[in-house]
């Protein structure tokens, strides 16, 4: 039933998403001004945390670049590498972050989840599956930049299966390929055709297919998904149908997940806050709030403590 309803779609190319940031231009910016900040906070005794926390996170990317120029021309070295070593743990973290773009950070954690033992299969599905086509394009030029290596090639080489197929169709971004047809009463699953509709997809085109969906089948798409696909390719699906449908809400109970039980999954909370701070990180408070019934703010305040918790609320941005 799934495969021959997919079987029959017709995709188009998906383009640049509407942004609802947290972190917006600063007004009146002076970069000069800013970098003698952040060099007298890192020359403090003891680092003057607050104050690189206050700057950094109330200035977009571009401004943080302008920064960090206007600190290597006045004090003669790299604000990366003073940064790194006046801070630690978890602030280092989001901080570190936050001086690498929203593609250079995707790719940056994509490479941490790939390289050395083992794969961090959970980071891999996050972030493939939920960034549009276009996102999908700059993250892997952006790669190819910093590790000197293809994205393709490596995900290749650390996962198999179905689910390397997956993810292979969403990195290749293969958007003219012909549509491969399912054959009515095809018995088992044909993947092939899951992988090519999934992979060539068109967020306001899918949105339609998924509720038409619902008339031709007892079961709505996620439903079909758990009963037809297993481990990390249904993951894989389960990721790429919720961003369809709602990203924001996806990455609104990703952050719940992050914090569930005692303390919070630091890495999982900074990685999602850090990546959709310039991008939709308003309306995923939103959707945190209505879905959850308080605000993201405030769970972030009982989760977590100390400077961590002061960088990743001025993040956030005020309660709405």
């Amino acid at each position: 039933m799934v495969s021959e309803f997919l079987g029959q779609l017709t995709l188009n190319v998906g383009s640049h998403e509407p942004t609802f940031p947290t972190v917006v231009p600063a007004v009146d910016f002076d970069p000069n001004r800013d970098a003698a900040r952040i060099e007298t906070a890192i020359k403090t005794k003891g680092v003057d945390e607050q104050t690189i926390i206050d700057v950094l996170t109330k200035r977009t990317y571009s401004q943080r670049r302008e920064i960090a120029f206007s600190y290597e021309r006045k004090a003669k070295k790299d604000m990366i590498t003073a940064l790194k070593g006046a801070l630690s743990g978890s602030l280092e973290s989001v901080i570190l972050g936050l001086m690498k773009s929203t593609t250079q950070y995707d790719a940056s954690e994509i490479r941490g989840s790939i390289k050395g033992l083992g794969t961090d299969e959970e980071t891999l599905i996050e972030i493939l599956c939920s960034r549009s086509n276009t996102e999908l394009l700059e993250i892997k030029q952006v790669y190819k930049e910093l590790f000197k290596k293809e994205l393709d090639k490596d995900v290749a080489g650390d996962t198999s299966g179905n689910f390397a197929k997956l993810l292979l169709a969403l990195v290749q971004v293969s958007f003219f390929s012909a549509l491969y047809q399912a054959g009515i009463g095809v018995k088992g699953t044909d993947v092939p055709t899951w992988i090519s509709i999934m992979s060539e997809r068109s967020v306001p085109h899918l949105q339609k297919v998924f509720q038409r969906y619902k008339s031709y089948s007892p079961y709505d798409m996620q439903e079909s998904i758990i009963k037809e696909v297993k481990g990390d390719l249904q993951k894989s699906f389960l990721v790429i149908v919720q961003c369809i449908e709602n990203k924001q809400l996806y990455f609104a109970k990703r952050l719940n997940e992050a914090m569930k039980g005692k303390g919070a999954k630091e890495k999982l909370l900074t990685r999602i806050i850090v990546s959709r701070c310039e991008v939709d990180l308003k309306k995923v408070c939103s959707e945190y709030k209505a879905h959850f019934g308080e605000s993201l703010q405030k769970a972030i305040q009982e989760h977590t403590k100390g400077d961590y918790q002061k960088v990743i609320l001025s993040l956030c941005g005020p309660e709405e």
